[in-house]
């Protein structure tokens, strides 16, 4: 948790139609928390009721007529409830409660439960107004869902599409008289806030604002080898060696390879020289961040670390024993890092088009680290070779990885004739 803020004790319930995107946003708002230093979890309703009475259900179990089913779901969403306040009260920071919660009287069930434990709440609304990305979030999540994995795809999707119309019979969206909200109409594109107040709310506005659904490949890669990568220095403004300069080549070559000269990218850099260099080989636009420099080794900026550990023996050992959290003289510590990466997290998951970010090992283990969902207190010993890209292909239900080693290109001669 960011430094110097009170500790949350805080329900995000979710509310709206299936296929609307709610547990991807769900997973998405809890990474993103978790990343910022919150303790913060996912609890679905869904998965709950699939590991009680296993999955499978055909729609008219979903049927509000339907009232042994409607007693029994009711029975299993407050469970997850009382699991929610459980955890809150032993360790959690903010819990994510994911599930319709269609109705007020749920809604109303939920705030008195909350009231009672002394803790916070607010709903998190998502509503789709257009039935073509609701059609593509039925095929690309809910087919391969536990619920029908025995079914065929087209009686798969038959079968949600009439689960849908019975939670459309009740559904009942949040007024301002419930409390506070947030409602992100059609991915992002609208944000209506109601009755937030406070410094965690502010970042979850912003951050739901910048969230969408569309799937893009996201492309981290270190700078080429630089004359300090050879002396096995670190920090430094240092250029690009000989065969950082080659690598750059072919990274340009990985990039026209996938993306034509008629279709947009973006592409990152750091500020400093050895990035700005590489991208400039791709003869793409691109913007310079310094949010993507490299950690500050402050007094030990342009040393190796075996001189660090002979002229600076307490701080070598003080490294190696928390590295995480490990701050350079009068520079940072990875946490820092993952701090001041906020803008960029929020910016990535903004971008619509193809993504390539050209920065440095910290930096990018900590970008990494956001979308595989890996701790933050393990980024820091997370491989990322030179001479390489990682591709990541962020989805609905996690992030899809693939990592291409790139053999650094020898500058083609022209003949003369």
């Amino acid at each position: 948790m960011p430094s110097g803020l009170q500790r949350e004790k805080l329900v995000l319930a979710m509310v709206g139609l299936p296929a609307r995107g709610k547990t991807y946003t769900a997973r998405k708002v809890a990474r993103y928390l978790q990343w910022s230093g919150y303790r913060a979890e996912v609890f679905n309703v869904g998965e709950h009721r699939r590991a009680r009475i296993g999955p499978g259900q055909p729609h008219e179990f979903f049927d509000p007529a339907n009232r042994d089913a409607a007693v029994l779901l009711h029975s299993l969403a407050m469970e997850v409830l009382d699991r929610v306040i459980a955890w809150l009260g032993r360790d959690g920071d903010v819990a994510i409660y994911d599930a319709t919660n269609s109705t007020h009287e749920r809604r109303a069930e939920i705030r008195r439960r909350c009231a009672a434990a002394g803790v916070d709440l607010f709903f998190i609304e998502n509503v789709c107004t257009d039935p073509a990305r609701v059609e593509v979030n039925i095929r690309a999540t809910k087919v391969g869902s536990p619920d029908y994995a025995k079914a065929e795809p087209e009686a798969a999707t038959a079968d949600f599409r009439r689960r849908i119309e019975h939670y459309e019979k009740a559904y009942q969206a949040v007024g301002d008289d419930e409390g506070g909200y947030i409602r992100s109409v059609d991915a992002g594109t609208q944000v209506v806030v109601n009755r937030l107040e406070g410094y965690l709310s502010s970042r979850l506005v912003y951050f739901l604002m910048n969230l969408h659904l569309s799937e893009r490949p996201i492309w981290l890669t270190r700078h080429g080898e630089s004359i300090y990568n050879i002396s096995g220095r670190i920090g430094g403004d240092a250029d690009l060696a000989p065969r950082g300069e080659r690598f750059a080549r072919s990274l340009a070559s990985f990039v026209h390879q996938r993306i034509s000269p008629n279709e947009e990218m973006v592409v990152w850099s750091s500020s400093l020289r050895r990035t700005i260099r590489t991208a400039e080989v791709i003869e793409r636009p691109y913007v310079t961040w310094r949010a993507l420099d490299e950690i500050d080794a402050g007094i030990c900026d342009g040393m190796t670390y075996d001189e660090i550990k002979a002229s600076m023996p307490e701080e070598y050992a003080a490294r190696a024993h928390d590295k995480f959290r490990y701050r350079y003289p009068r520079g940072e510590s990875y946490q820092d890092v993952i701090q001041r990466l906020d803008s960029v997290i929020v910016e990535l998951e903004r971008q619509q088009k193809p993504v390539l970010v050209i920065a440095h090992q910290a930096v990018l283990r900590a970008l990494y680290a956001y979308f595989t969902e890996v701790a933050p207190e393990d980024c820091p010993f997370l491989p990322i070779p030179l001479h390489a890209v990682v591709e990541l292909r962020p989805h609905a239900y996690g992030c899809e990885e693939r990592r291409i080693a790139l053999a650094p290109l020898v500058a083609q001669s022209r003949s003369s004739g």
